[in-house]
């Protein structure tokens, strides 16, 4: 079972850009439930959490699928593809990298039966609500139980990747319930840097840019996606803020064109060779004739240019893609830059 599946998060503005590669676990409470995290979580319990969280990134930085699903949880052994493809594509960046533990949680969820909703309040509050050290984690259905979540950071090549590890206590033995790989730069540069590109375009008018470099913060700010944390909230808060009454969701329903209208699926800034694009999906019938899709690509790309010409200085390009019912889907690079 899916962790994300458990997932009711405060708020779900998710990016469709953000590079979520593996999440299968286990399921959560009954009566009650307490996390602990910080100087709250004593020696022994922390370090039986992190000895288990560095035991699998060891494997993992080897490749070792085999030795990963050995020591899973038996649901997720069952169900292991996702986290096999996700080690599979990590680890070349792995084996190159620096690992430290960023931050630990031990989870207890109390009763007989699953709790509706479990939610966990971690480190301290303030009477604002979250600090600086505080984390929520909000999950549906999740069965009685003690389940950890240690994530770690790891470096290298000019690379960041927060790497999580959901545990689940089985007889005394930390088993392995999820596995996520979640990168915290794009374009290089980190969900700070987006928010202050955003801050600053919101305070020039360009709602639009705002929203998508806000928008784009919140994601790489996003660890996991059932934990919400002060820096989470309040970029969701920002956005909120910012969006505008053509675009309340950050893209138009409908973009008029020359002679039709666009659907239009979903956009979002990606970063990509030190460069933020911003990917634009948008309904098509059919993408098997190249040429005319390309065609129909750089139309879109320029109707959309037209209607919010802020997003010159914002991108560097347009990634247009046409995509099917079916998913499929054809993309084109239109860059701003000599776009008429």
């Amino acid at each position: 079972m899916l962790w994300d599946g458990l997932w009711a998060g405060r708020n779900s503005m998710a990016s469709a850009g953000g590079k979520w590669l593996a999440c299968l676990v286990l399921a959560g409470a009954a009566w009650g439930q307490s996390c602990l995290t910080g100087e709250d979580l004593e020696g022994p319990a922390r370090a039986g959490l992190e000895a288990a969280a560095r035991k699998y990134f060891e494997l993992a930085v080897k490749g070792d699928v085999a030795g990963l699903q050995g020591s899973a949880i038996s649901s997720v052994a069952k169900a292991f593809s996702g986290i096999a493809a996700a080690v599979r594509e990590n680890q070349p960046s792995f084996s190159k990298a620096q690992m430290a533990v960023r931050a630990t949680y031990l989870l207890t969820a109390q009763g007989d039966t699953p709790l509706e909703r479990a939610e966990f309040l971690c480190g301290v509050f303030g009477k604002s609500g979250q600090t600086a050290s505080s984390a929520v984690f909000v999950l549906n259905g999740l069965p009685p139980g003690r389940y950890g979540l240690v994530i770690l950071d790891a470096t290298g090549d000019g690379e960041r990747y927060a790497t999580s590890f959901v545990l689940q206590d089985v007889s005394g033995d930390w088993k392995l319930g999820g596995f996520y790989v979640k990168p915290v730069l794009s374009a290089g540069h980190d969900s700070g840097w987006f928010a202050e590109r955003g801050r600053a375009f919101a305070a020039k008018g360009q709602s639009h840019n705002a929203w998508f470099y806000l928008l784009q913060a919140r994601n790489l700010a996003t660890l996991v996606p059932f934990m919400s944390t002060r820096e989470t909230d309040r970029l969701y808060d920002e956005a909120q803020k910012v969006a505008s009454a053509d675009a309340p969701e950050g893209f138009p329903a409908e973009l008029a064109g020359v002679g039709k209208v666009y659907k239009i699926k979903s956009a979002f800034a990606y970063g990509v060779a030190g460069e933020v694009n911003l990917v634009v999906k948008y309904e098509y019938a059919d993408v098997s004739d190249t040429v005319k899709t390309y065609a129909e690509n750089q139309a879109m790309a320029k109707a959309l240019v037209t209607k919010w010409p802020e997003l010159r200085e914002g991108f560097g390009a347009i990634v247009a893609r046409a995509t099917e019912v079916s998913g499929k889907d054809f993309g084109t690079l239109v860059e701003l830059k000599g776009l008429k």
